[in-house]
């Protein structure tokens, strides 16, 4: 599908505001969706039933941000059409939070404030909608970084929408509730493996009405844990990647993967990887942190991920084995 520039939004975050740390994370895995070189990133993004192209440029600075998205659709777009998506863009990426109490609050610790100083006005962000985070998820379950880009390349490729905007060709995802006529067999000819039985339920749920994300951001944390863990196929690890990156939670922390345990001992504690420290321990550390405990370890881990774009890590290449 070609696209057309049919729209720009002009968007204002709070500041300070560090536009490439927010839109590249380095550690989320190439999926083929997206495009970022310094001061713009391509991303594709279905919303409202609507394939779109978007183009974020950075027109601002730390103090003075200013953030200018170039719409590529293939329909006009309506005016209330384009008002729904900035705020949705606002709401994915942070860009309204206020970061000022962090930074306060840790302005004198000797692990995170070298790190907030290098990454000021980061904010997390995530393009993905909840059924898009969904099904990422399950991809990344049990299986090395590699092996989950071959997936999700897979699936894209016979399920998403090529689109051609700016010069770019970039996979958009389907729509949610889009596999309903699709097999479990075919699936798992994509070689997938047992999570073509996790993403048919999954997509099966929001083709039924069953799973409502703008409901669902009005709830508690409970009780967006709770539905989260009720889903078929959905583990604690995935619903603790949700609750943070999708509802925004910054003092939500009790899962630790087997893969996060080797890296975690390693830039807390500068434990061999091969002997990670227990997780207990390193829930018991994170408290310190305390309402930000999220927050403070997502600066910590990005600023290992930045590292790594710029130079060998060794120890890091051995985990990630992509």
């Amino acid at each position: 599908m070609r696209l057309s520039k049919t729209d720009v939004i002009t968007i204002t975050p709070t500041s300070p505001f560090n536009f490439d740390a927010t839109f590249h994370k380095p550690d989320h895995f190439t999926s083929g969706d997206n495009i970022w070189q310094q001061g713009i990133r391509w991303q594709t993004w279905f919303w409202r039933d609507v394939p779109l192209g978007l183009k974020f440029i950075n027109t601002g600075s730390i103090n003075k941000p200013q953030v200018t998205v170039e719409v590529f659709s293939e329909p006009q777009l309506s005016e209330s059409y384009t008002k729904s998506l900035k705020q949705e863009i606002i709401y994915r990426y942070n860009l309204n939070l206020d970061l000022k109490p962090f930074y306060k609050q840790f302005a004198k610790d000797k692990t995170l404030s070298p790190v907030i100083e290098k990454w000021k006005g980061m904010r997390p962000g995530h393009p993905s909608s909840l059924y898009e985070y969904l099904i990422i998820g399950i991809i990344l379950q049990n299986a090395t970084i590699k092996r989950s880009v071959q997936m999700f390349q897979a699936l894209l490729e016979n399920y998403g929408r090529l689109l051609n905007f700016d010069s770019k060709e970039l996979w958009c995802f389907w729509k949610e509730g889009g596999l309903h006529n699709i097999s479990e067999l075919e699936l798992r000819q994509l070689k997938v493996g047992y999570r073509a039985k996790y993403i048919k339920k999954i997509d099966d749920y929001f083709y039924e009405g069953k799973i409502d994300e703008l409901s669902l951001r009005t709830r508690t944390l409970d009780e967006q844990r709770e539905r989260l863990l009720n889903l078929y196929g959905v583990g604690p690890a995935t619903v603790w990647y949700i609750l943070f990156d999708v509802f925004h939670h910054w003092d939500f922390f009790n899962h630790v993967s087997p893969w996060e345990q080797k890296i975690y001992s390693k830039i807390f504690f500068n434990r061999e990887t091969n002997n990670p420290v227990p997780v207990s321990r390193i829930l018991k550390y994170f408290e310190r942190f305390g309402k930000y405990k999220q927050l403070a370890v997502h600066y910590i881990w990005e600023n290992l991920w930045w590292e790594r774009k710029n130079k060998h890590i060794p120890w890091l290449e051995k985990e990630i084995r992509l």
